[in-house]
């Protein structure tokens, strides 16, 4: 069967598994959950002590913890990316064997931040790390232990990529043949040709 908060696709058996584990704690403990795994998910963090106390009545285990705050997540998320409203959210969940009660308090709980949840996973959605910058030096090999003559240019390229997420930069460093070189300079600059007839 294919859920739309799946992406039209099927539910993933460990979801399915854990709907059981899910359906042991109370829907009003459920909701606070959510609005717990809603604040790792916009960003601002998750306290594991409050769920730890949420979960302590279920007597769940801290792999049973996790798996619970995976699923939330899961689905949150899941449903956030593929816009799907409430009202189908909870049908669907209800499929799975989520009780009613259940999925109506997960459902409440996604619908108050599903707009601010869908901005945050557009904000973090298709990042590239980005080129800080771009160092090179030419050396020419005049011979070698091995052969008299070589007499070849060898380029040393060292790019430095900021990633975005940590902003960290992460030196590259790549040494090519001239020969080696001028293909990918051509390359290169045919990308960038392609790329300034997208603007």
């Amino acid at each position: 069967m294919r859920f739309r908060f799946c992406g039209d696709l099927d539910c993933p058996d460990w979801v399915l598994a854990e709907i059981s584990t899910l359906a042991k704690i109370s829907s009003v403990k459920m909701k606070l959950l959510c609005v717990q795994v809603m604040k790792e998910l916009l960003g601002d963090g998750i306290d594991y002590e409050k769920i730890a106390k949420l979960t302590a009545d279920a007597k769940f285990e801290t792999s049973d913890i996790k798996a619970t705050i995976a699923v939330l997540n899961f689905v949150l998320a899941s449903a956030g990316k593929y816009g799907v409203d409430g009202e189908s959210l909870s049908s669907e969940l209800q499929q799975l064997g989520l009780p009613k009660e259940h999925a109506t308090a997960l459902c409440k709980s996604y619908e108050d931040k599903q707009t601010a949840l869908q901005d945050r996973l557009k904000e973090s959605s298709l990042r590239l790390n980005k080129l800080d910058s771009v160092s090179w030096r030419v050396d020419y090999t005049l011979s070698s232990s091995e052969l008299k003559e070589v007499n070849k240019p060898i380029v040393h390229l060292k790019i430095n990529v900021r990633n975005v997420d940590t902003g960290d930069v992460e030196p590259m460093v790549v040494s090519v043949t001239a020969s080696k070189f001028r293909v990918l300079l051509a390359e290169l600059k045919q990308a960038q040709t392609l790329m300034n007839a997208l603007n």
